[in-house]
């Protein structure tokens, strides 16, 4: 029976909603929690720290206990953590892992682990020391807190996860060993089979992703402005958060509201969907752009994959390995947006009813990322840290 401790945020925590009697997590840790729940001879223990005392359940699954540790303010990142991290060290005594998995450098959970006292793998969903001179982050502010605090802890673990080759090359400079492992995607979206599109209604195009520079929603509507004229009509759908406080994201709302006063453009756009919901929104949309600068950490045109839907994706980052070997996805150079446009007039000159060709990019999404592939992985992973513990 391999134990381990897997650390991650209890989103409770992040959203500030204390009173929720049920933690929940980010989409990448849920999705490997969800795979290491039908895993045999294997004993996992969740740890989340918390600034509240709430109300939790003992297990989430058969085999997946929950802990939440109560924390003072103070042993936070004023403190780089130091609060958490004997927490976790206290728990850890208990419980006596085989090893301890920190979920991410955002926060305190790859500190925790570094600093456990067993072997320990962090996985790196987000880099801060990439993130933080993007943003010009200033000193003394969280970003620049969380760089300083993030290479501390790669120095120190015995493993570094990497979600994609842009996310491994940046880790050269550390000498733990590292391994290439894609996050996993949520067991929804491959329960029910996916649909075939549907072809007698107005294609629906659709673009999912905090609104921001790096997703480029604002080059986007530009795009779709200029296809105006294009003689199949369409609609388009943006999905994610919108800062008004962001200058870009400003940008962006006042140009669809525009758009959206004159009849011809079908354009909408909302912050948020629930999981069933997405998975309805790909099953009816036509096609996903995702046209990001750089790598944005995500999955989202995987999940779109996984439902059958047709992608268009700039080459950054993991794109090119998420759509490779898949007919139904094509991927464009960075900002090569007049490659974007004749790509969308040639899917479009395709879209009338009955034309459609049946896409099958799922089976191959599955046999990549699916919850119970992934959590395999991470046990081969596991059992190679805790051979070279032993050897050494």
């Amino acid at each position: 029976m391999l134990k381990v401790a897997f650390l991650t945020t209890d989103n409770r925590e992040n959203s500030r909603q204390y009173e929720l009697e049920m933690p929940f997590f980010g989409t990448a840790p849920q999705a490997l929690l969800e795979g290491f729940s039908a895993t045999p001879n294997l004993e996992v223990h969740v740890i989340s720290c918390t600034q509240r005392q709430m109300l939790s359940p003992t297990k989430l699954s058969n085999n997946i206990w929950f802990h939440s540790l109560y924390v003072p303010k103070l042993g936070w990142l004023r403190s780089g953590y130091s609060g958490c991290v004997l927490a976790v060290r206290r728990k850890l005594r208990d419980i006596k892992p085989d090893i301890v998995h920190g979920q991410g450098t955002e926060r305190e959970c790859a500190i925790s682990a570094v600093f456990s006292g067993y072997p320990s793998v962090v996985t790196l969903h987000g880099v801060m020391n990439a993130l933080a001179p993007l943003h010009k982050a200033r000193f003394g502010s969280y970003l620049r807190c969380a760089a300083l605090i993030e290479r501390l802890a790669l120095k120190q673990c015995t493993g570094i996860i990497c979600i994609s080759p842009y996310v491994m090359n940046m880790m050269e400079q550390y000498k733990a060993r590292k391994w290439l492992v894609p996050n996993a995607i949520q067991n929804f979206f491959f329960k029910s089979p996916p649909s075939s599109r549907p072809f007698n209604k107005v294609p629906l195009i659709i673009n999912v992703g905090v609104i921001s520079e790096r997703k480029r929603q604002v080059e986007l509507l530009e795009v779709f402005q200029a296809l105006a004229n294009n003689p199949t009509p369409f609609k388009v759908m943006f999905v994610g958060k919108c800062d008004p406080n962001n200058i870009y994201a400003a940008t962006f709302q006042s140009r669809l509201k525009k758009l959206r006063k004159q009849q011809h453009f079908a354009f909408n756009h909302i912050e948020f969907l629930d999981s069933a919901r997405f998975v309805e929104l790909y099953d009816d949309a036509s096609l996903m752009v995702h046209f990001s600068s750089e790598e944005s950490f995500g999955l989202t045109f995987a999940e779109a994959l996984a439902r059958n839907l047709p992608l268009i994706a700039s080459d950054v980052g993991a794109a090119r390995n998420i759509c490779e070997g898949i007919s139904s996805a094509r991927v464009l150079p960075p900002g090569d947006f007049p490659a974007l446009k004749s790509a969308l007039c040639n899917f479009l000159a395709h879209q009338k009813p009955g034309s459609q060709p049946f896409y099958n990019s799922s089976d191959i999404i599955a046999s990549r990322y699916h919850p119970k592939v992934i959590a395999s992985r991470h046990l081969e992973i596991y059992r190679e840290v805790l051979s070279d513990s032993k050897a050494s």
